[in-house]
């Protein structure tokens, strides 16, 4: 009898496989990336040297007239699941989809400064924080765990995302994690509508809850950006300006103000640099200074290798007086 329902599972199965093959569309892609990196000389470098390897599995087809697709994404050698998104598109009304981390609403502008490589915050202390967090990245919702729906109105592209507690990625059941309710949103255009070629453009706006966690006051923060972003001929130039404010006397507020500009010497080479100013405000324990970064990068492509660099440097991290840092990386990515 055992046997008998092993069999009539594996056939079932089977038949759902075959039934899955035929309405949707399995594609593959890769990536690997060597990396050399070298900290700041108060820091412990260690083993220099790093490997990254990425795999992402991506899916559609046609439900009852609907194109319904999924996209899977895993990295460090399998290590686990990073980022998942099932998405529903249904034509003029719009793209709805539950995210798991690959972006959505105000976080997917909450830094469009032009780089050839990685941003001129990446691999600092403090740097590429989520919201909420210290670096002057914006985004409440976040990109785990939230509803998103994506929808173009005469030449405007809206991006929203919403929130129920904590931003974790769940499996089938109630996320643990203590966090309050979240909403944000992203307006994007080119500059068709202005009738000036080459530019890009784009503002958010979002509100977050804050902790409910038990014994823990709900506190609102409220998050704007917006960028501008012109290119002409081989060069693109950048300037963004963002905000959080908090709720909550004595927690950091912060006003950044960023630019880049990033040139491509030719269709192989490109060169980029940036600098930003993050002022924070009602610092509860000491007088808070502003933080001021900048970054280069560099990377040339030769097909499917691609070999970037980037050198990054901060002072006064955190608003914090004196806190300097810096990083360099030389990396090497082969795409697959």
């Amino acid at each position: 009898m055992n046997n008998f329902k092993k069999v009539g599972l594996s056939a079932l199965a089977g038949s759902l496989a075959a039934i899955s093959a035929n309405a949707a569309e399995m594609s593959v892609n890769g990536a690997t990336m060597l990396t050399y990196t070298s900290e700041d000389n108060t820091e412990t470098t260690g083993n220099p040297y790093g490997m990254k390897t990425n795999i992402g599995f991506t899916a559609s087809g046609e439900v009852n007239g609907y194109t319904v697709s999924y996209m899977q994404t895993s990295k460090d050698q399998f290590a686990g699941m990073t980022s998942a998104r099932l998405s529903i598109d249904m034509g003029d009304m719009g793209t709805l989809a539950f995210d798991q981390g690959s972006g959505s609403g105000l976080g997917t502008i909450d830094d469009k400064t032009p780089t050839a490589a990685e941003e001129i915050w990446d691999g600092l202390d403090g740097g590429g924080f989520t919201a909420d967090s210290v670096g002057g990245l914006v985004g409440t919702a976040g990109a785990s765990g939230v509803w998103n729906y994506v929808n173009t109105f005469e030449g405007v592209t809206f991006n929203g995302a919403i929130r129920k507690g904590s931003a974790a990625k769940n499996a089938d059941g109630a996320s643990s994690g203590a966090g309050g309710s979240a909403w944000d949103f992203a307006l994007t255009t080119d500059g068709s509508m202005l009738g000036v070629d080459g530019l890009a453009i784009g503002a958010g706006y979002g509100e977050d809850s804050g902790s409910t966690a038990a014994g823990v006051n709900e506190v609102d923060s409220v998050h704007m950006t917006a960028f501008a972003n012109y290119s002409f001929g081989p060069a693109t130039f950048g300037y963004q300006m963002s905000e959080i404010n908090h709720g909550k006397q004595g927690t950091q507020s912060e006003e950044t103000d960023a630019w880049g500009i990033a040139f491509n010497i030719n269709e192989n080479l490109s060169v980029s640099y940036g600098e930003r100013t993050v002022h924070y405000a009602d610092h509860s324990t000491t007088a808070a200074v502003d933080e001021d970064g900048e970054g280069i990068a560099v990377a040339y492509t030769m097909g499917s290798i691609k070999i970037a660099g980037n050198r990054n440097e901060v002072s006064n991290n955190g608003g914090t007086a004196n806190a300097n840092d810096s990083m360099t990386e030389i990396a090497v990515s082969f795409a697959f």
